[in-house]
């Protein structure tokens, strides 16, 4: 995890969101325009709403060509090779753990417990969840994540982006 969120980080993470962030724990990754892309949130928000996803894309910009890559057969691609490369599956089981294991060392959610994001450990679910992962965590761990990560154009190079921007 990169740090705690200032209050500029929370602001960007607003304006990115088009509402207010909840159960902010952590800036997990920082797009190279220097504002937060994905945050660690915590486990249970301040309403008691259990959250599964610890690891959350905040940039519109990123989410928008993850979105295009979705719409591609970007997924079913990948949910093939999982089904048919026991390796690649080991590494995808390797990297449902390490997120629980992050989520874990936040706080533990019972009605959570087991549940990682993105489809892990047999589906490939969400780009969205899965690059989040692959950034907060850094290279080598989310085999999907990094994948689809390196597919993609530098969203930071226009600048920092709102909702606003985009429409």
């Amino acid at each position: 995890m990169s740090d705690a969120p200032t209050q500029r980080d929370l602001d960007a993470v607003h304006r990115q969101l088009g509402r207010e962030p909840r159960g902010v724990h952590a800036v997990a990754h920082r797009c190279s325009c220097g504002d937060p892309d994905v945050v660690a949130t915590e486990p249970r928000l301040p309403d008691g709403t259990p959250f599964p996803t610890f690891y959350y894309l905040t940039c519109p910009r990123a989410a928008g060509l993850i979105g295009t890559l979705e719409a591609s057969r970007t997924m079913a691609e990948m949910q093939d090779r999982l089904a048919g490369d026991p390796d690649l599956a080991a590494a995808y089981t390797a990297a449902h753990e390490a997120y629980l294991a992050d989520r874990a060392a936040v706080g533990e959610v019972d009605e959570i417990a087991g549940i990682s994001a993105g489809g892990m450990p047999t589906r490939v679910k969400c780009l969205h969840a899965l690059v989040g992962h692959a950034l907060a965590a850094g290279p080598g761990v989310n085999p999907f994540g990094d994948e689809a990560a390196a597919l993609l154009p530098d969203w930071g190079a226009a600048g920092p982006c709102t909702r606003e921007d985009l429409a």
